[in-house]
């Protein structure tokens, strides 16, 4: 991965050497931050519904893509994602080895110089009482009225940084009522078609206007790894 853009003044953590060769420049969250990862394609579609490994897909396999992705689970303490995420992936564990597996001790590292758990909670965002989600690393939290109560039950409940992985009608609620501090998407040289776009299930142009400042760029081969930053909340 190449750096091509970077600010002055982000956050910095102390990476393992193996990340760290990763992932050139400053990588480091705010200790309080609710955070989220997409990859989309050049026109903008970030799931194809009832296609199975979608994300596989509109990624281009990309190896990069997997180890940021990685790279973000390590470093939080909840994984938020919505009930639809859960049944397309229902194996899927949300940990950092889970995307990345090479580098499985040196994101454990990680975790433990952050001061956290061996894995993140994961906390599936639902209205259906139905919903079956059991193992040790997860967490059930029905939907509040809007998704900005399930984030403060969160911060009430300890967990500082959260990382939000999808899908995109969830990432529509969270950015409509201003939870989202930062954004890191990457871009790949895919063109998807029909599917869903990177917001969905809310209207904000031209009532309510969300803009983010550019806060990082890298490329791996033909792909851009973007990260942005929402105003101060």
């Amino acid at each position: 991965m190449e750096l091509l853009y970077e600010p002055a003044g982000l956050a910095s953590f102390e990476l393992p050497h193996a990340l760290a060769s990763l992932y050139p420049g400053t990588f480091g969250l705010p200790d309080d931050c609710v955070y989220a990862n997409f990859v989309e394609t050049l026109d903008g579609r970030v799931a194809l519904p009832g296609v199975p490994r979608s994300n596989r897909l509109i990624s281009d396999e990309s190896d990069a893509d997997l180890f940021v992705m990685a790279l973000l689970r390590a470093c939080a303490d909840a994984v938020v994602v919505g009930s639809k995420t859960v049944l397309a992936s229902p194996r899927n564990l949300w940990t950092a080895e889970a995307a990345y597996g090479e580098h499985a001790d040196a994101f454990a590292e990680l975790r433990r110089t952050l001061g956290l758990a061996e894995h993140p909670d994961l906390v599936v965002l639902t209205r259906a009482r139905d919903l079956d989600v059991r193992d040790e690393v997860r967490e059930r939290l029905s939907v509040r009225p809007d998704a900005a109560e399930a984030i403060a039950e969160l911060r009430a409940r300890g967990r500082r940084r959260i990382l939000c992985e999808g899908g995109p009608t969830l990432l529509g609620r969270l950015v409509a009522d201003e939870c989202v501090d930062e954004l890191y998407l990457t871009l790949s040289p895919i063109v998807a078609g029909e599917g869903l776009s990177l917001v969905e299930g809310v209207e904000l142009l031209p009532g309510q206007r969300v803009a983010a400042t550019l806060a990082g760029v890298r490329r791996d081969g033909s792909h851009l790894f973007l990260r942005y930053a929402f105003g101060a909340r």
